[in-house]
């Protein structure tokens, strides 16, 4: 079990140091990734709700929620942002859950060299056939923003994914 806590700590860890790509005119955007697990606790009146942790240990199958707060830390307008995330290793992104206010979100089967919509995602059967790709075959999301962002104004991204 310690080998699952391991992957997803070091699946946090890549996305914070490197996985984390924005882009902005001046670069006055800031990134902070959070990855939670959702457990289901019961409240002081025994009513179940789902409430969003740490994760200490997750096992195959488990879905963890990765959020990317974003802020404009600049004196001027930032306009023409995205931000690319990778898949984190050893995970498989979860079907329509990437989200994120007035963007667009595209995604790439090529390691994050290429960006398209998913009906546009194709990829090659074992017998030379073209399908449409499945959400575990992407690689990297990307988020565009479509609108510019004051100085001080903040969002958040997020999506989820599944251990393997």
């Amino acid at each position: 079990m310690n080998q699952f806590i391991a992957i997803i700590l070091a699946s946090a860890l890549t996305l914070f140091s490197w996985g984390n790509l924005a882009r902005a005119a001046d670069n006055s955007i800031e990134l902070k990734m959070v990855a939670e697990k959702e457990v289901e606790t019961v409240n002081s009146s025994g009513k179940k709700e789902l409430k969003r942790v740490e994760p200490a240990l997750v096992t195959p199958g488990e879905e963890i929620i990765y959020t990317l707060s974003y802020s404009n830390t600049g004196k001027e307008i930032a306009k023409n942002i995205f931000i690319t995330n990778p898949v984190p290793q050893h995970m498989a992104y979860k079907p329509n859950s990437a989200a994120g206010e007035s963007t667009a979100i595209v995604y790439s089967l090529d390691g994050g060299k290429t960006f398209d919509k998913p009906e546009n995602l194709k990829v090659r059967t074992s017998d030379g056939k073209e399908r449409v790709a499945m959400a575990a075959n992407y690689s990297h999301i990307r988020w565009i923003i479509q609108k510019p962002l004051p100085p001080g104004t903040k969002g958040d991204v997020s999506f989820r994914a599944l251990l393997q």
